[in-house]
């Protein structure tokens, strides 16, 4: 049996108007997005080559940026407020409490230092530095091939 054959190979020229509309508009929509602006405060996060324990018990998490100022609960907060807020989480619980800081890169040993202090004297018992892990690394679990 012999099939009829109707595929024709394309011989006439390409239209271009189609392609570049759809050009024009993924070069908006590039532009767009290069244009918005995304609110908050850029932290950079220093990363470790360590193993990564996580915190037990109730933790409370402050930020400080590369000019030293510090974020706690989404707003800028002077060193008074943040002390008055730490010594009333300390106050309110009844386990030990811990104090997450996602310092930037750019943070000195002394303005992380003077952040110590003053949480030490609010009452926090523990502080650690939050680190971003290093990228590739396996599950803690599992072994390297």
């Amino acid at each position: 049996m012999k099939f009829p054959r109707n595929a024709r190979l394309f011989r006439g020229h390409l239209d271009a108007a189609p392609f570049i509309g759809v050009l024009f508009c993924l070069l908006i929509f590039i532009l767009v997005n290069s244009l918005i602006y995304i609110p908050g405060v850029r932290i950079s996060l220093p990363t470790s080559n360590r193993v990564l324990p996580g915190v037990e018990g109730p933790a409370l998490a402050v930020a400080m940026d590369a000019n030293g100022q510090l974020i706690y609960q989404n707003q800028i907060i002077p060193e008074t407020n943040l002390w008055q807020h730490l010594k009333s989480e300390v106050d309110r619980q009844s386990e030990p409490l811990t104090l997450v800081v996602y310092a930037d890169k750019a943070v000195t040993v002394g303005q992380f230092d003077h952040l110590r202090d003053l949480a030490a004297s609010a009452g926090v018992s523990a502080i650690s530095q939050a680190v971003l892990p290093r990228a590739f690394d396996s599950p803690a679990g599992s072994k390297n091939p």
